[in-house]
């Protein structure tokens, strides 16, 4: 019997100064189900959440929308034009002959009615997460053991393979998990211990890699940098509670009432009152600056 976990995700949130802090508005998923979390994505009204063989649409408070069960393994997803894009694999994860069998699930966004499959035997060790940027989609996923670089694969809005880029980003544990374009940026989680956050420009040059746990999803919001071209990171603490609801799993999120650009689900064990403050020049150091309280994992 699992264990039922409540993950915390906290929104990345836009603040004028490193003085204020935001009150958050505490969101949990409707359901418990049998296996995690495997992303999200949301319009700004709704949103999606991937658990591996359902997938689930909520309101922004959380209440249980639709649902659908769905084929093992669906992973991370996107929104796009009223339409959900889910990576999946009906093969093997992290072979280094392959083995795979990867997918793109097209769902409508309003009902989760399935809407088409398309396949993508490029993403050869087993599609994971995906993103969209410019009308283009960009399909992650496993990575064998020895393999030293990371790898996205590009399709069109018909799902027509254009490229591989390659992100030199070292070896990262079972490859990279979940995928967003935000922010003129390129956002990457991973498993590992520490877990790894790659980030990167439009055009996967590496610009860090953090141990910054976002390897259950991260999802970009409209909104821009404010005025003080800083934005704020807050954490939360894993909870967990004993199965008296039964075996499986649910999430929680927490949502500022204002228009956060980002929402990070993040397995990580920090105070929920720290802060993680990013500028616009030196976001990248300040994510890289170890917390110093004691039970902090960044």
């Amino acid at each position: 019997m699992f264990e039922l976990l409540w993950l915390s995700i906290w929104l990345l949130s836009q603040i004028a100064a490193a003085q204020d802090v935001l009150e958050l508005e505490p969101v949990v998923c409707e359901g418990v189900y049998p296996h995690h979390l495997q992303g999200i994505a949301t319009d700004g009204q709704a949103i999606y959440w991937s658990f591996t063989t359902t997938l689930v649409k909520t309101d922004r408070s959380g209440k249980l929308l639709a649902k659908v069960a769905t084929a093992n393994h669906h992973g991370d997803l996107c929104y796009h034009e009223g339409k959900l894009y889910v990576a999946v694999n009906l093969g093997e994860f992290n072979n280094p002959r392959g083995n795979a069998d990867s997918r793109v699930y097209v769902y409508d966004a309003a009902s989760l009615r399935e809407l088409a499959r398309h396949r993508v035997p490029e993403v050869i060790y087993g599609a994971g997460g995906i993103g969209v940027a410019q009308g283009h989609f960009f399909v992650v996923g496993g990575l064998p053991s020895d393999m030293p670089e990371n790898y996205v694969y590009e399709y069109d809005a018909d799902f027509r393979f254009i490229a591989r880029r390659v992100i030199k980003s070292g070896h990262t544990h079972l490859g990279i998990q979940t995928a967003t374009f935000a922010h003129h940026r390129w956002w990457f989680g991973c498993y590992g211990v520490p877990p790894v956050l790659l980030v990167t420009d439009a055009d996967f040059r590496l610009l860090g890699r953090y141990p910054f746990d976002c390897a259950l999803g991260i999802e970009g919001l409209p909104g821009g940098l404010s005025p003080g071209g800083r934005r704020a990171v807050r954490i939360g603490r894993v909870q967990r509670k004993l199965p008296d609801r039964g075996p499986g799993r649910s999430s929680r999120i927490a949502i500022s009432p204002r228009k956060p650009p980002l929402i990070l689900p993040c397995r990580v064990v920090c105070s929920a009152q720290h802060l993680l403050m990013m500028g616009h020049d030196s976001w990248q150091h300040r994510l890289g600056t170890s917390c110093k309280q004691a039970d902090c994992a960044l």
